[in-house]
């Protein structure tokens, strides 16, 4: 408990308490739109399917089609007890239909009127808000079992990144801001601070900080120079063009998807910032004598490493969306020229290229900043007090970095 106290006294407490007081005054920002239309008499609550009736469904080779009738019991929330009807209708589509059993977890959208439950529902979906708390309880207790305090605060980091993306990116979006302006914006505010929950107040937090911002600029830059060639529109994203139709006439979609090309980037960007500033920091603990030439280069030889398995990550991470795509064309035996030509290709091409550009200047540029930062550091609330020195393998660094220079 002393400890815990301590920490939270802390410089680095403090960031992760104000980080805690954002999340909450974020969540108590209102979310709705001008085109909002309340409805006081739905009431959404968890139900369980208790009988179905399939007759009028018709299976058409691989989708059904038609309609089934469910009697369904509500689980939850104030009429929990109380049974329904509602009609599930099948339109012949795998990604959109649902055929329910006895047994299900469902959604239940019931409508009440003048404090009388309407007899008849509908039911959206299945209820999965339980497996996903599962899953999600499960992955923060990981975090706060194997890492503690800093399992804490990646949390913490986690969980403020999803709130302002909810509550402020995308209404940002929807109320007609300029979706590249914010999503800087938002994203260099959100990479700071995560920095600082991550890396603490430490030398390294700003060395991080300044390589990644040298990162977004570059994708910045790509997408600038090379977006226009590309000749896509924001349309190419599934259930963007849906929004034109929406009341949202005034989106910039092409503007949306280039923010989403520079943030989808930005995890990786800073994880390599910190990775290579975190390297330059021990090698300062161990030899506080080192020069800056012999910095640079050793966060050069980290960068190189790392860099390798990021870009591929980011392919990895960017194809495997879009697989059933790729597979399609493979099944037709689409040439692969006319594959590369093709927009929903192409804009997969522009992302992965883009945050590539990005991962491969913030290296340098970290290394550099650590250079010119970390030398002669003695401020204990910067950079930790050094630790024994290492064997003879450590001064080897500044002797081949010199041999290098």
């Amino acid at each position: 408990m002393i400890r815990v106290l301590h920490l939270l006294r802390s410089k680095d407490g403090l960031v992760t308490l104000s980080s805690v007081l954002c999340i909450g005054v974020l969540l108590l920002l209102p979310t709705t739109t001008r085109f909002d239309r309340p409805r006081p008499d739905e009431v959404r609550a968890k139900g369980l399917v208790l009988t179905t009736d399939d007759s009028n469904l018709h299976q058409f080779g691989l989708v059904r089609q038609g309609e089934q009738v469910l009697e369904v019991e509500v689980t939850s929330g104030p009429w929990r007890g109380q049974r329904v009807r509602a009609t599930n209708i099948l339109q012949g589509s795998l990604e959109l239909d649902k055929v329910f059993s006895p047994g299900d977890a469902v959604l239940v959208v019931i409508t009440v009127q003048d404090g009388v439950l309407s007899p008849w529902a509908s039911v959206p979906d299945f209820w999965r808000l339980d497996v996903e708390l599962t899953l999600a309880l499960a992955f923060a207790a990981s975090l706060l079992v194997f890492a503690r305090w800093t399992g804490f605060r990646a949390l913490v980091s986690f969980v403020l990144t999803a709130v302002s993306f909810w509550k402020l990116l995308l209404p940002a979006y929807l109320a007609g801001y300029a979706p590249v302006p914010v999503a800087v914006a938002v994203v260099a505010c959100l990479t700071g601070l995560i920095l600082l929950l991550i890396g603490g107040w430490r030398r390294k937090t700003l060395v991080a900080f300044l390589g990644a911002v040298v990162g977004m600029g570059a994708i910045l830059v790509v997408i600038g120079l090379w977006g226009g060639g590309f000749r896509l529109h924001g349309g190419v994203r599934q259930f963007a063009e849906s929004l034109l139709y929406s009341g949202f006439p005034y989106l910039d979609l092409t503007g949306i998807l280039y923010a989403s090309i520079f943030m989808g980037a930005m995890g990786a960007i800073m994880d390599l910032a910190m990775d290579i500033a975190s390297a330059q920091e021990e090698l300062v603990r161990h030899r506080p004598d080192i020069g800056r030439m012999a910095i640079v280069l050793s966060g050069m030889r980290v960068g190189r490493a790392v860099l390798g398995t990021m870009s591929t990550t980011l392919l990895f991470a960017y194809s495997g969306s879009y697989l059933p795509l790729l597979l399609v064309f493979m099944a037709q035996g689409v040439p692969l020229l006319n594959a590369l030509n093709l927009q929903y290709v192409a804009v997969e091409v522009l992302h992965t290229l883009a945050g590539s550009m990005g991962l491969v200047l913030v290296a340098p540029a970290t290394a550099v900043m650590g250079g010119l930062l970390f030398p002669g550091l003695r401020d204990a609330a910067m950079l930790p007090s050094p630790l024994p020195a290492l064997p003879q393998e450590v001064p080897q660094v500044e002797e081949e970095a010199e041999a290098e220079a």
